[in-house]
């Protein structure tokens, strides 16, 4: 429809014109058609001139509400940025060589390169019917029979943002055993974040994600319930942060993100578990494994995180990593058609935590056991064990104590890994 003073008038072949206050074209009319002509003009430029305004107004408020990127930001599909697969995994990756963490406290060493190859930690398989190669990762009893000896691997890029995936077929599992695969920049931990894509604590069953942080950072109702299929964990089973004792009857959720949050146990962070049992440990490695994805957005404030079973991983996933490993590339990983996410943690200006809580991280591979986590939870994971091997009562020592006895047969702590993809979008 035209706009008001605009009229339209059939041709003879039937098209339509329009045409300025059309007027009668007989010589008597003209006064007539001369003031009815400029009547309409006059009309004409006041609509026109309105809906300029309109326009200018309404491109405004797109402005604010939704700026254009500005140089440097991403935009565009995601884009292969590592490969991590077969022989060329560990080109990755560093190896650290050293004892944990005072914070992790786990009972291992961590080997070097040179010394893994010389205990045999170290394998690869290939698949005669993928043609893909696989890498293991193993622990071994420790020299003087106490500390295991294991590996930690610290990726050499540092990433503000991306898709992470990890494909694989078996992860460490069993009581004692602390495997993960994450995000951290320890140099100023907790100060740029830490992201768990992968934690297994004892006889754990489900997946969980969790962030650790400095203060501010929480995810108190800024996260829409139709966004991911998961829930929040709950600050249970291990001392308070400030009280130290037990706490057994705290339902509080654990949805603050700071590693001193009052009433969540200490270095907890918010924690978002999948409502989906055997997703993670001995009951997903009894169904060939599967696969572990993360995506974190920044620019659209949100840290997502996905877990599939082997039978059950998308499509367009499978085939970005099967191309991926190809060097083919010719198909990109689209989060959007996957199902909901089991984890959503809200981030940026319009939640409660800042993005700039999460920055220039790189990814760590280790396998750890008892410690800070496993072995703090070790009495209730594994209650049969820890009264076999009671120190005490405490459930740390009760936990290394097992580690000593059992050390020849963890057979189950190894990772058997298809591959790890790293994605960015490309910056304009």
């Amino acid at each position: 429809m035209p706009p008001r003073g605009l009229e339209g008038t059939e041709s003879g072949d039937g098209e339509k014109s329009f045409l300025l206050g059309k007027g009668s074209s007989s010589a008597e009319d003209g006064d007539q058609q001369e003031t009815t002509s400029t009547t309409r003009c006059k009309s004409t430029t006041k609509v026109l001139l309105g809906c300029a305004a309109i326009i200018a107004i309404v491109g405004l408020l797109l402005f604010i509400i939704r700026p254009p990127l500005a140089n440097g930001q991403p935009k565009g599909p995601y884009k292969i940025v590592e490969v991590q697969s077969g022989k060329d995994f560990f080109n990755y990756y560093d190896f650290y060589d050293g004892a944990d963490s005072l914070g992790s406290a786990g009972y291992q060493t961590y080997v070097s390169r040179e010394r893994a190859d010389e205990l045999g930690l170290i394998d690869f398989s290939l698949d005669p019917e993928s043609g893909k190669e696989s890498v293991y990762l193993e622990t071994a009893t420790g020299a003087d029979g106490g500390f295991r000896e294991s590996i930690r691997l610290e990726g050499k890029q540092r990433f503000d943002r991306g898709l992470f995936l990890l494909d694989v077929e078996h992860m460490p599992a069993g009581c004692g055993v602390w495997p993960a695969f994450w995000l951290t920049d320890e140099s100023t931990w907790p100060d740029n974040g830490e992201i768990d894509i992968l934690e297994g604590i004892n006889s754990q069953s489900v997946a969980k994600t969790a962030l650790h942080t400095s203060d501010q950072c929480s995810m108190y109702a800024h996260v829409p319930a139709y966004a991911m299929t998961g829930k929040f964990d709950s600050a249970t089973g291990i001392p308070d942060t400030f009280t130290g004792k037990l706490n057994t009857f705290n339902r509080v959720e654990a949805d603050n993100c700071w590693v001193m949050a009052p009433h969540q146990w200490a270095n907890q962070g918010c924690i978002i578990v999948s409502k989906e049992q055997g997703t993670i440990g001995e009951p997903m490695n009894e169904v060939g494994g599967g696969v572990y994805a993360l995506e974190w957005d920044p620019e659209n404030g949100y840290i997502k995180s996905w877990v599939f079973k082997r039978n059950s991983i998308p499509e367009n996933l499978q085939e970005s990593m099967d191309t991926a490993s190809s060097n083919d590339a010719s198909v990109l990983p689209d989060p959007d058609t996957w199902p909901l996410p089991y984890a959503y943690f809200a981030i940026g200006d319009k939640s409660g935590c800042s993005a700039d809580h999460f920055k220039n991280m790189r990814l760590v591979l280790n396998t750890a056991f008892c410690g800070a986590v496993a072995g703090n939870k070790f009495a209730a994971d594994c209650p049969k064990e820890a009264d076999k091997f009671n120190v005490d009562g405490d459930s740390v020592l009760t936990c290394n104590a097992f580690i000593d006895d059992e050390a020849d047969r963890l057979t189950e702590a190894y990772w058997k890994i298809r591959g790890a993809y790293v994605y960015e979008r490309e910056l304009e």
